[in-house]
Formats: structure tokens, C-alpha cells, sequence
């Protein structure tokens, strides 16, 4: 029997693609995307194009495993056969032996109740992020179990919560132009983002706009594979664009292009930003930037007067030391030139502040009080390497990862192995496949895929919702997030009602939510319509949930801020701050270099000269897919160090020799590429799994532990090394 079901990809990607799923006799044998989604429109990115390739690889973890040797060992997977086509089965390898369910659930229970009596619930921590973005399999079931166990929290700010922070303080919410309306713009920005690399949905609507005489800007320190197509591309020294958009406020201040009348009527802290931006005249930050004093005049003027005009933003901004300011400092430029008022102008960055499901519903927070009696401590994601090893009182005596694979993606990564070898350590991963950081678990235990289970899926790239149908019976024996956290709290003896609910169930409470842009959407019209957009009400009228170009001309286009409405503290686009101030920040906006790099002052920048931007590869999704021989084809630079033939040069360097890229944190030996990718005194590697290095360390190894000005995150590009020629 044959059959299409409707899902939607959940990978940390802000298009949310709808995806057709065809069922052959209980087999997937096709995934395309859905033609009917107004945004996604049939096609797939060409990792999740491939995505059978990941469902039956022969590598599926697919039934629960013990360790029987020492941490770390046994990371080669050993030979495995098909029973039939299509059909993978994956043998342990050589480090882990096969248990049933109950064996599993019966060792994790025994071992965290031991734990707990030895050194309290908050010895034991939950340690997951963007692996699916699912609203239940993300962040519903797990959250209930950890807060009832009474776990220590976990901070999930590894990736985003800088730009978000930097966002808010100016327009208080993370709403934005919705990606429909790029094709009416007639000047596009894209600001440390590589749309045609990790958001290429929104590809088609700009060239639509081109096509109509748009034209596209491309600001990044990187010669991304957007940066190669635009019109105009402005390569920025890493951790400057603070500085860039002061000197585009400067210019379009001093030059009066700014709205007089949305400034006075939408937004506080006018003077005290003019008199800042003075301070940053054009010739003062192309010091700072490495683009020019006349063009940044351009770019000013341009932006400015080519209207409508709008900014794509994405999280390469906020990787660096004061990442936040440099999202506040840019989020204020719409705000400047009043382009929130035009269909096609604004700025994106993040739009999943529209959909406002309930939460708490799903979580139920409360469920601490039980346990501790009072909120747990928090943990901050980005350390764990010194969480893992220095933390006390109580120190982590458990360790449950899901949802992520941190001895590849954490920054200071021998740090994070050093923690994951200790052998007091209790670590459980719940997992797809054998990754680094099953290398150092005790138990892993089998997931599922996303088309092996059914979740509510929201966007941060646009404004659909829907429901991912479950497709086909797990591989082996997988289990889902929820049911795997189901079992686990009937194992603990938890009773409480929250651990028998449905997925049905818990869908239809995420959307009993008091927002009402959330009004009349149920679980039942997104089965039978497959995808709904927000309920928006506009200054202009209530959204019909109409394609933009009915919205527009039914005057119901959604322009979140086209009258102001910023809920902010003041009810305006906040220039000035005085939730910044009492924080300790400045209230307004500066630029101050990073410590570690070129011009800061730290002194890890001694003897580091050159600052490395650690990037992700274009075909993988933070470490996800990065294990399957068909994506990895797609990247064949990985394992390169990319450096610019000035900086190569002046090291005795050329292009093909092995090189070794060294700081105080670590060292890794890495393969030259001489390609004018990155300015002078930038270098740039992408993140890899390190089982896939011969040393057996990736790129993490040079990123450290500092976190950001605001949101609490990493810094990923705010790295100092040195290149030297590698001699074995």
C-alpha cells in the first residue's frame, strides 16, 4: 500500500520546510517538499533532499547499549550487512554491548536514585539543544521529568540568545519582516548571513526582487556562497559591525536621511544616539571594519534612500565577544530610517517570538517545587567543559545528553573531553547514531528520526505553523524523546498526571495560549490544512492568513511596527535603554574590539595575531548529517584551514601544505587553502566531528569558554591563533 504523509522538517534551520513523506508497505521511499507551503514551495535544502540516506543508515543506532570498555574507546563502527534493501541494521560497536529497554531504564533509574542520595538531584544534569526543534520532542516531556527529578537547569545559550538579547533591548520582541516580503524590496542587506547557504528559502523571493531591480548587499568577514552572488559585497573585519552600523547611523544622521517623523512619534533616545554615532565618523571606523570611508558613505545613502529597504541579519554577528551590542546596533537602523512602515523593508533575524505557544503547559515548571521545594541552579550550557570539571557543591555526578552532541560542538573542547573521560561520571546519551560524545557515554539509547514520530512545529523564519505527522514505525527499537522521558519517569515512580499525557493531548494544550495571533488555529484544521499562518491583527486590520500578495491587497500585509507598537518598557523602539544601564551596559550603543583579537586588549591576543572565524560548514547543521557519506561529499573543505595569500605567505605556507593552527586552549593540524576567502589576518576552518581528525580534535579546540556581552552565549568568532607550517 502507498501513501503520502504530510510532515515538516525540524532541523535547526529557520525554513521549517513541509515535506511529503511516501510510504511503500511500511518503508519510506521518497521525501520531497511540500508544494503548498507558501514558503518552503516544493523544494528541499540538499542535506534533507537526502534524508532516506539518514533514516536506514546502516549506522542508526537502533536498540539500548552498555559500555563494556574504557571511555573514549571503540569510536570505529564495525562491519554491518542489510537483512534487506532499505533496511539498515547497525551493530554495536566493540566499546558497547546490547540491553533491552527495561535493562537500560532499569540502570539509569538505579544509578540516578544512588546518585541522589550521595549528592542531591542537582548532581545530575540535562544537557540538550537544536537537534529537533519539534515543540514536544524539543522541549515538553524531558522538561517535566528533569523538573520533577529536581536537576540541576541547563542554560540552552550556545547558539543565539546574544543577537536575540540585542534584538529585544531595541524592538522588544523577536518579530521581524516576514520572508514573502523580500521580494518586494528594492534593497536587500544580508548582514552576517549566507542565505543561499542555510536559509534557502528565502533565495527565490530575493531573486524575485532582483529580477525587479533590487539590489543585494552582502556584509560578512567570509566569502560565503552568498557573498559570491550578490551585487555588492563588503568584506567586515570579524567583530566589528558595532562599528559598521555606528558609521552608517553617522552618515545617515549628519546627512538628514533619517525619518524625522517615525524617530519622534516611534522611538526614545534619539539625541543620546546622534550624539553617539558622532563619535564614529566614516574614516575612524574603516580603521576598525577594513571597508573603506567611501563605502560606507555608499552603503549609508543607499540603504537609506533605495527604498524599501531591508536588513537579513543572522547569528554570525552575535559570535563575538560583544555580540549583543552589535545586534542592538544594527536592529537599530530600521528604526532609524522608519522602513518598518514599507511592505518589504524591516529586518529579520528571528521571527519565533510570533508564535507564543504555551510553554508552561508543555514544561510545567512547577513540577520543581516538588523535588527542591525552590527554582534549581542554572548551568550555563557554553562551559561545560568547566562544569564538568570544577563545578561544586554539588559537583555533576550525571550527565544526560539529547538533542545534541557536545564533545563536537562545545567550545574548548579538550576541556569538555577531559569532563566526559571522568570515570565517576554517569552519562546517558539518547541518540540517532554513534557520535563524539557517544564515545564517552555509559549508556546510549536509541532515537528516532522525524519521521518516526509526530511534533508541532513552529519557524523562526517564517510565520507557519504545523503539524509533523508520524510517517512510519520506528527503526528497531528507537523510541521518540517524549515516550523514551515517558518510560523514564514511570521508571522513577513519578505519578503525576503530566507523565500520561498524549501527543495529541500536548499539542492541543501548546496551543491553548492567551496569544492571539494563535486564535482559531487547533490541532484538528493543522492536520486537515497540513500548515496555517499566524492570526496576525495589524495596525492596517486582522490577517486572513492570506499569501502576502492577497494581504496586500487586502490591506492586511502583516507590518508589525509599521505604527510603533514595540513592546518595550517605554512602548517604543528603545534607542536608550534603562533595562541596559541597570545592567551594567551601556544604554545606548558602543563599539569596543573583542579582547581576543587584532586591536583588543586581552592578553590572549599576545602572540595569537591572527583572529579565526571556526564557521559551519554550509551542508551540515551544527555536527548533524556531518556523519553521512552522501552530505560529506557535498563538503570537500572540510578539514582545510582558509587563509588569505598575504598571511599564508608571510608563514611560508602554500596552498595544499599541512599547517598547525595553535592557542593556549589547543592545537589542531589542518590542510592549507590559499583562496582569498577571508581577509588579511583572518583565518577560517569548519566545524567537524572530531573522530573525523586524525588527532582526533576538531576546530573546538582553539574556542573558548567566554561568554557574550548579553544572552550569555559563545563566542565562537572571537578566536586568536597562530599559523605555522606542521612538521611531523
Amino acid at each position: 500500500m502507498k501513501r503520502v504523509v504530510h510532515a515538516a522538517c525540524p532541523h535547526d534551520c529557520p525554513d521549517a520546510c513541509g515535506v511529503l513523506i511516501t510510504i511503500e508497505d511500511g518503508r519510506a521511499t521518497r521525501i520531497q517538499g511540500d508544494p503548498e507551503h507558501p514558503v518552503t514551495r516544493g523544494f528541499l535544502c540538499a542535506k534533507v533532499a537526502k534524508y532516506l540516506d539518514r533514516v536506514y543508515s546502516p549506522d542508526r543506532v537502533l536498540y539500548p547499549m552498555r559500555r563494556v570498555k574504557a571511555k573514549g574507546a571503540g569510536s570505529k563502527i564495525v562491519e554491518r550487512r542489510a537483512s534487506s534493501p532499505g533496511q539498515a541494521i547497525a551493530q554495536p560497536n566493540e566499546a558497547f554491548e546490547r540491553i533491552s529497554w527495561d535493562e537500560a531504564l532499569d540502570e539509569i533509574t538505579h544509578r540516578l536514585r544512588r546518585i541522589i542520595v550521595e549528592y542531591g538531584c542537582e548532581s545530575i544534569l540535562p544537557y540538550s539543544y537544536g537537534g529537533t526543534l519539534g515543540a514536544l520532542n524539543g522541549a515538553s516531556m524531558d522538561r517535566r521529568f528533569f523538573h520533577r527529578l529536581g536537576a540541576s537547569q541547563l542554560e540552552r545559550s550556545i547558539c543565539s540568545s546574544a543577537g536575540e538579547e540585542g534584538l529585544k533591548s531595541v524592538i522588544g520582541i523577536k518579530l521581524g519582516t516576514e520572508p514573502e516580503q523580500f521580494a518586494h524590496s528594492r534593497y536587500i542587506i544580508a548582514w552576517g548571513s549566507n542565505i543561499h547557504g542555510n536559509n534557502v528559502h528565502l533565495w527565490p523571493f530575493i531573486e524575485e526582487a532582483r529580477r525587479q531591480g533590487a539590489k543585494l548587499v552582502v556584509i560578512d568577514p567570509y566569502r560565503t556562497r552568498t557573498a559570491k552572488l550578490a551585487d555588492w559585497y563588503l568584506p567586515i573585519n570579524p567583530g566589528t559591525d558595532a562599528a559598521l552600523a555606528l558609521g552608517l547611523m553617522h552618515v545617515i544622521i549628519s546627512e538628514n536621511l533619517f525619518d524625522h517623523d517615525y524617530v519622534s512619534r516611534y522611538t526614545i533616545g534619539f539625541e543620546e544616539l546622534k550624539a553617539r554615532a558622532q563619535q564614529y565618523p566614516p574614516e575612524e571606523v574603516a580603521q576598525w571594519t577594513g571597508i573603506s570611508a567611501d563605502d560606507i558613505r555608499k552603503l549609508a545613502r543607499e540603504y537609506a534612500t533605495e527604498r524599501p529597504s531591508v536588513i537579513r541579519v543572522n547569528y554570525g554577528i552575535q559570535r563575538s565577544e560583544r555580540g549583543g551590542m552589535s545586534m542592538r546596533a544594527v536592529t537599530m537602523l530600521p528604526c532609524l530610517i522608519g522602513s518598518w512602515k514599507d511592505l518589504g523593508g524591516g529586518l529579520q533575524l528571528s521571527l519565533s517570538g510570533s508564535y507564543g505557544l504555551n510553554r508552561e503547559a508543555l514544561e510545567m515548571p512547577e513540577l520543581m517545587q516538588k523535588a527542591l521545594g525552590r527554582p534549581a541552579r542554572i548551568v550555563n550550557m557554553v562551559r561545560l567543559g568547566s562544569v564538568l570539571n570544577s563545578l561544586t557543591a554539588p559537583p555533576i555526578q550525571a550527565l544526560f545528553v539529547y538533542n545534541s552532541n557536545p564533545a563536537a560542538v562545545c567550545p574548548n573542547h579538550n576541556e569538555v573531553v577531559r569532563g566526559l573521560m571522568r570515570p565517576d561520571l554517569f552519562t546517558v546519551v539518547h541518540e540517532q547514531f554513534f557520535t563524539d560524545t557517544t564515545d564517552y557515554a555509559d549508556i546510549v539509547l536509541p532515537a528516532t528520526t522525524f519521521f518516526e514520530h509526530k511534533d508541532l512545529q513552529t519557524a523562526y523564519g517564517h510565520y507557519y505553523l504545523q503539524v509533523s505527522n508520524q510517517a512510519m514505525d520506528p527503526v528497531g527499537e528507537c523510541r521518540s524523546n517524549v515516550e523514551m522521558f515517558r518510560a523514564l519517569a514511570e521508571r522513577m515512580g513519578f505519578e503525576d498526571d503530566c507523565f500520561r499525557e498524549t501527543v495529541d493531548s500536548m499539542i492541543d494544550r501548546a496551543l491553548q495560549s492567551p496569544n492571539p495571533w494563535l486564535k482559531g488555529i487547533t490541532r484538528d484544521r493543522l492536520e486537515r490544512e497540513h500548515c496555517i499562518r499566524l492570526n496576525f491583527t495589524t495596525p492596517n486590520g486582522v490577517g486572513t492568513g492570506a499569501s502576502p500578495v492577497q494581504a496586500e491587497r487586502s490591506s492586511a500585509a502583516f507590518l508589525p511596527f509599521a505604527q510603533g507598537n514595540f513592546p518595550t518598557p517605554s512602548g517604543k523602539a528603545e534607542f536608550y535603554s534603562e533595562t541596559l544601564k541597570h545592567q551594567g551596559l551601556d544604554p545606548v550603543v558602543a563599539f569596543t574590539p573583542p579582547d581576543e583579537s587584532r586591536r583588543g586588549s586581552g592578553s590572549k591576543a599576545a602572540g595569537f595575531p591572527l583572529e579565526l572565524l571556526a564557521r559551519k560548514p554550509d551542508n551540515h547543521l551544527n555536527s548533524s548529517f556531518a556523519n553521512l557519506p552522501s552530505v560529506r561529499k557535498m563538503e570537500p573543505w572540510i578539514g582545510d584551514l582558509e587563509m588569505h595569500p598575504n598571511d599564508a605567505e608571510a608563514r611560508g605556507v602554500r596552498d595544499g601544505d599541512h599547517v598547525r593552527a595553535f592557542n593556549s586552549r589547543g592545537e589542531i593540524v589542518l590542510r592549507a587553502r590559499v583562496d582569498g576567502a577571508v581577509p588579511p589576518g583572518v583565518v577560517a576552518a569548519r566545524l567537524d566531528w572530531a573522530r573525523f581528525s586524525p588527532g582526533g580534535g576538531n576546530i573546538n579546540v582553539l574556542t573558548s569558554e567566554k561568554l557574550t556581552d548579553m544572552g550569555n552565549a559563545a563566542t565562537f568568532y572571537s578566536v586568536s591563533v597562530e599559523v605555522e607550517p606542521f612538521r611531523a
